[in-house]
């Protein structure tokens, strides 16, 4: 069981940046893969980005590369986002989630564990 518990988010500038963190509890989260999703009123919840167990590999989507970056500490139990560069279109609620396994998916079936969500607003 993985409990997972998002922080971070608020109200920023476009161009702007903010660090979210994913604090979680449980023995299984540092042998899961990660990944943070996002839902914007009235569209449905969409991949952000997603980092393997051992924080080796990462996967993002193309409306975030390069802006968007994952990592996690496993010593501290926790994954991050950082964002840079953010535009009006990335407001929305962020989640984070912890796989089932190891693999790295941008299929939120493949994520059994939820935070509650944390709200990020980009004002233009």
């Amino acid at each position: 069981q993985v409990q997972l518990v998002e922080s971070g988010g608020g109200l920023v500038q476009a161009g702007g940046s903010l660090r979210l963190s994913c604090a979680a509890s449980g023995r299984t989260f540092s042998s899961s893969a990660m990944g943070w999703f996002r839902q914007a009123p009235g569209k449905e919840r969409e991949f952000v980005c997603a980092i393997s167990w051992s924080g080796g590999y990462t996967y993002y989507a193309d409306s975030v590369k390069g802006r968007f970056t994952i990592s996690r500490s496993n010593a501290k139990n926790t994954g991050y986002l950082q964002m840079n560069s953010l535009r009006p279109e990335d407001t929305a609620v962020y989640y984070c989630a912890a796989a089932l396994g190891v693999v790295i998916t941008r299929s939120a079936n493949g994520y059994g564990y939820w935070g509650q969500g944390t709200q990020v607003t980009v004002s233009s």
